[in-house]
């Protein structure tokens, strides 16, 4: 089984929504976790709204630190995908294994403005776009691809 973490600054929202996609979708292949490079604190009840009513629970589901996956006692990262442009284009830790990296930038639903149904509308938006790219990364044959292969069609699969 690989293990991917999804990065973003908060780790409130699209950090999450990627989270709870993968492990439902890439059960048995993948295991997902995501963290932040400043996180808020608390998820957004948005994000954990829509992941309960698209049958995506995620237990336990927390804002949390980077580096709590740099350290020894972490899990093995394989892959790290930067979701949002800001943790992007920050100094990430050092990863041990040496993880392949992409960017795979989405807007971000929680600093969208007006009423709850557009913030949902926001947060249903996000959550099809990390799918549909997730739902590409599970369709490539990762075991049998090389290193610089595989990071180049991640990288098409963020430019999508």
């Amino acid at each position: 089984m690989k293990n991917v973490l999804f990065l973003c600054t908060g780790n409130s929202a699209r950090s999450i929504l990627a989270e709870g996609y993968l492990n439902h979708a890439g059960r048995g292949r993948f295991g997902a976790y995501s963290a932040g490079s400043h996180p808020t604190g608390k998820v957004n009840p948005f994000a954990l709204e829509l992941l309960e009513r698209s049958g995506l629970r995620l237990s336990g589901a927390r804002s949390k630190s980077w580096d709590e996956f740099a350290g020894p006692a972490a899990p093995q990262i394989d892959f790290v995908f930067t979701v949002c442009n800001s943790a992007a284009a920050e100094v990430c830790p050092i990863w041990p294994g040496r993880p392949i990296r992409a960017h795979w930038g989405v807007p971000d639903p929680a600093a969208v403005q007006g009423s709850d149904e557009d913030k949902r509308r926001a947060f249903k938006q996000a959550l099809i776009e990390l799918s549909r790219r997730i739902d590409l990364f599970l369709a490539l044959p990762v075991e049998k691809l090389e290193r610089l292969a595989l990071k180049k069609k991640l990288d098409e699969i963020g430019g999508r």
